[in-house]
């Protein structure tokens, strides 16, 4: 009978997906291990390896189908049924969400775009997980006003249950308590219905373990994160305390890496974070802790409502264009579409499977809060009425193999959608002197920290570069780019004769791997206000022996500390061992944890504290 047939492939479906969940988690829950070990090189191939198991269980499981199933047309009654038949799966799942989407991808991989309709996959979700609850609770809460700061600072870290000890827990209380100073409520009659609720999982991501939580004071809800660090020798410590929305954004940043979070009901998790950080959706959470392909879907279900309530043309993106992608935007939405074009503008020489193996490069690798993450995504179809005529022109000329008109709709078969960034030469056109200069600080950086991460952009153009909201240059033309460790970085040789200097063609020749950092202030710095504050601060750029020793220590195995929030938030710096004022918060001399606790409040605090960086992104 039919329906005993779709209950069987609903079956195949949700037992693909809960392979998919199994071994995603088996791979994120070996993330504490490798951070207790100081194991860096085993959490980047991870990370890389994780984000390719979705398509792999997919193809899995398709398949299956095909082998075990006579797969008759979508438009058979059998698969609106097998939508049904999965719908009841779901009620006790503790990743409905997740699988309803595993459905989808497993549905468009069989079938044409003609289907992909509310009547055979899940366009919009079946199930709400608003109030979905994982078996062991997701946080712990604890009462500094019954308990006093001192003990439940020192609880907190005893129970995150690290195998690997804490270098000095006293004195990583001693800074918590300094850094709460002024943020947190101190008088006992304001904080009798106070509660610290945290995170029971750390979120960890490349060499940190970030313990989020947040205070609750009344209906105030105040985030924050605390990053520990290992000191490569198996003993972990407090770096900093965070406090706010707009530095655990930071944190959360769609520049950065996915988190690897253990968690059974990654709902909860979303839940628990999105009061916190009110400016970042849903679909940018789950993203940010590894479930990238919900949060595709649901960024598309949040754009199909933003079509629903908006007006506005899509146009043509601001800004040169560049030579291997076309892009346009939608002004009221905060993203970029592109489009990889059809034939590249000379002198580019590079493949279209070389561009999307350049994007899946950055997917797959550390990002260091410098380069954009995108989504992916195949058969798109927009409303034709919506498009200006300028960028449909654009489009038939430059992108005709990537697109296809059907009846009212345009359909792009391949694109990829990113936060949208203010160009930095756009930027630098209408910049005073204060902005130039912090631009300026901020491109070096930004070079500096992706060769770090052994990234070379390979065109360092200004419109290469954007900028975001909060002033931070972040990276996104990523055709031109490799691994820095592949380059031969030279000097330029000197002339045979002075006169060949003015000449048009240079007197050296240059393999396809060579770099000469001494051009990069001739043909990059142009405005003479930016090559000043430029050369201030990132003069070492130019020379070819700063390149060569950031290759050296990239192939000597060193993983480079890139921290998401500013240096001087630290409470240890290094080199150079303590930075922090030794008239810390003073604990009693003769507090013990393991005996009678002091109510230490922070009335008590030592003097000052320190400007909270205000850096989201």
């Amino acid at each position: 009978m039919a329906w005993i047939e779709a209950k069987l492939i609903a079956e195949v479906i949700l037992d693909g997906f809960d392979r998919h969940y199994r071994l995603f988690r088996a791979t994120t829950g070996q993330a504490r291990r490798r951070f207790e070990r100081a194991d860096w090189a085993d959490g980047q191939r991870a990370a890389r390896e994780r984000i390719g198991f979705y398509d792999k269980r997919v193809s899995e499981t398709v398949a299956v189908l095909r082998r075990e199933f006579h797969l008759r047309k979508a438009q058979d009654r059998l698969w609106q049924r097998v939508k049904i038949e999965y719908s009841r799966l779901l009620p006790r799942h503790h990743q409905p969400e997740l699988a309803e989407t595993f459905y989808n991808s497993v549905f468009c991989r069989l079938f044409e775009r003609h289907y992909y309709n509310n009547a055979y996959i899940f366009v919009w979700p079946m199930l709400s997980t608003e109030h979905l609850e994982a078996e062991v609770p997701i946080f712990r809460p604890y009462y500094p006003a019954r308990d006093g700061y001192a003990r439940v600072l020192w609880t907190i870290l005893g129970d995150l249950d690290f195998s690997a000890p804490f270098r000095d827990r006293r004195q990583d209380v001693r800074h918590l308590m300094r850094a709460l100073r002024g943020r947190f409520p101190t008088q006992r009659a304001r904080f009798q219905n106070f509660q610290l609720a945290v995170l029971t999982t750390p979120f960890f991501r490349n060499k940190a373990a970030y313990v989020i939580g947040k205070a609750i004071n009344g209906a105030d809800q105040i985030p924050f994160v605390m990053p520990i660090l290992n000191d490569g020798s198996g003993q972990l410590y407090v770096d900093t305390l965070l406090v706010g929305s707009d530095e655990l954004s930071n944190i959360f940043s769609f520049a950065r890496a996915y988190f690897m979070v253990d968690t059974a009901v990654p709902a909860a998790v979303v839940d628990f974070l999105r009061p916190l950080m009110p400016r970042k959706s849903k679909a940018e959470l789950y993203t940010a802790i590894g479930l990238q392909k919900f949060g595709k879907a649901e960024f598309y279900r949040d754009f199909l409502k933003h079509l629903r309530y908006s007006s506005d043309q899509f146009v043509v993106a601001p800004g040169i264009r560049g030579m291997v992608m076309s892009v346009f935007t939608l002004p009221s939405f905060p993203f970029v579409f592109k489009v990889i074009k059809d034939r590249f503008t000379p002198p580019k020489e590079i493949s279209r499977e070389q561009v999307i193996a350049k994007y899946l490069l950055v997917k797959q690798h550390d990002r260091v809060g410098r380069m954009a993450d995108s989504w992916e995504y195949s058969h798109v179809a927009f409303p034709r009425e919506r498009f200006s005529d300028d960028l449909i022109a654009m489009l038939r000329e430059e992108c005709a193999d990537s697109i296809a008109m059907d009846g009212d709709q345009v359909i792009v078969k391949h694109l990829y959608i990113e936060r949208r960034l203010s160009p930095l030469n756009l930027y630098l056109g209408s910049a005073d002197a204060d902005e130039i200069a912090h631009a300026a600080k901020e491109y070096g950086d930004a070079i500096k920290e992706l060769a770090a991460a052994n990234i070379f952009p390979g065109d360092f153009l200004f419109k290469n570069f954007g900028v975001t909201r909060q002033g931070r240059v972040v990276f996104y033309d990523y055709d031109e780019i490799c691994y820095l460790t592949e380059c031969n970085f030279r000097a330029i040789p000197p002339a045979p004769f002075p006169e060949m200097e003015m000449a048009d063609e240079p007197w050296y020749t240059a393999g396809p791997k060579d770099v000469f950092p001494e051009e990069f202030e001739t043909f990059l710095l142009t405005e003479p206000r930016f090559r000043a504050a430029f050369r201030a601060l990132h003069a070492d750029l130019f020379d070819p022996a700063w390149w060569q020793a950031r290759q050296a220590a990239i192939e000597t195995g060193q993983v480079v500390d890139i921290f998401p929030y500013p240096p001087e938030r630290r409470f240890v710096q290094r080199p150079g061992g303590h930075s922090c004022d030794p008239d810390l918060l003073a604990l009693p001399a003769t507090w013990n944890p393991s005996g009678a606790w002091p109510q230490v409040g922070l009335a008590s605090a030592s003097r000052g504290t320190s400007a909270i960086h205000q850096d989201e992104e």
